[in-house]
């Protein structure tokens, strides 16, 4: 039949959905905390965030974080205790591996380094030009972010905010399409955001600060240099590099909560 062999064809060339594209809301969440547990970034013992703070930081339902942290209590890697001080913990022997759909994230580490090698390019850019055009308003917004990013009472707090930051920034360049066009490129990364300690999310904190001095002196090149160390570090501390063990000098106790690096991924 006319137009059968063009459309197998598109078939078998169209790239393939990657794994994490295939999981659903619910596995992806049970998945990334998992993925979380297993390389250390959340600790035997430590109390999750409230339900619905989680929902927000990984953007699903409330109703789906709340399905996804019972199948993760059955799993024996989330335990749920009750009166003061409860809540839903981390397992003092949470196994390791043995929730399938991380496979699904170990598997997308080419694409994962790819979108940050994307975000690279566009952060050093945004901080260049935002260092020529910044305005007061901008930064006393930015400023306001990254007072709510040091506050934070967990990493799901610090995620919103973060990102608000980022958009934030590519605002301030004052070209409209920058934001879009960056976001997009954010909200693709931020698909493989795990928790993190926030101690590490404090010190990821630390460079915001450095680039907002940069932009308060209109130090372009200053601007850029920080945006680079910030993104490009992720190749590192992202879980594709801790699954490597790809820390190299980033490396130390003192950052990491155990994590064998210094993890700073949500930037």
């Amino acid at each position: 039949m006319p137009g059968t062999d063009d459309a197998t064809t598109t078939r078998l060339t169209a790239p393939a959905l990657s794994g994490v594209r295939r999981l659903s809301a619910l596995e992806a969440v049970r998945a990334r905390i998992a993925l979380a547990v297993d390389l250390g970034l959340l600790s035997p013992g430590e109390r999750l965030p409230a339900t619905a703070r989680i929902a927000e930081a990984l953007g699903v339902a409330e109703i789906t974080a709340r399905r996804a942290l019972v199948r993760l209590c059955a799993d024996g890697v989330l335990e749920r205790r009750r009166g003061r001080g409860g809540g839903t913990l981390v397992a003092e022997r949470p196994p390791r591996g043995t929730v399938v759909a991380t496979d699904a994230y170990r598997s997308d580490t080419a694409a994962v380094h790819q979108l940050i090698d994307h975000r690279l390019v566009l952060e050093c850019g945004i901080a260049h030009l935002a260092s020529v055009r910044v305005g007061e308003e901008d930064l006393a917004e930015l400023r306001s972010l990254v007072e709510e990013m040091e506050r934070a009472p967990s990493w799901a707090e610090f995620h919103g905010s973060d990102e608000r930051f980022h958009l934030r920034l590519a605002r301030a360049t004052g070209v409209p399409s920058v934001t879009g066009q960056y976001g997009a490129v954010l909200r693709e990364l931020y698909r493989y955001y795990l928790p993190y300690p926030l101690d590490a999310l404090r010190a990821s904190n630390d460079e915001h600060r450095m680039l907002l001095d940069a932009l308060e002196r209109r130090d372009a090149a200053a601007a850029g240099e920080v945006a680079r160390r910030h993104v490009e570090v992720l190749h590192r501390t992202m879980f594709v590099g801790l699954l490597d063990g790809g820390a190299g000098d980033d490396a130390g106790a003192g950052d990491d909560s155990g994590a064998g690096a210094r993890a700073r991924a949500d930037r």
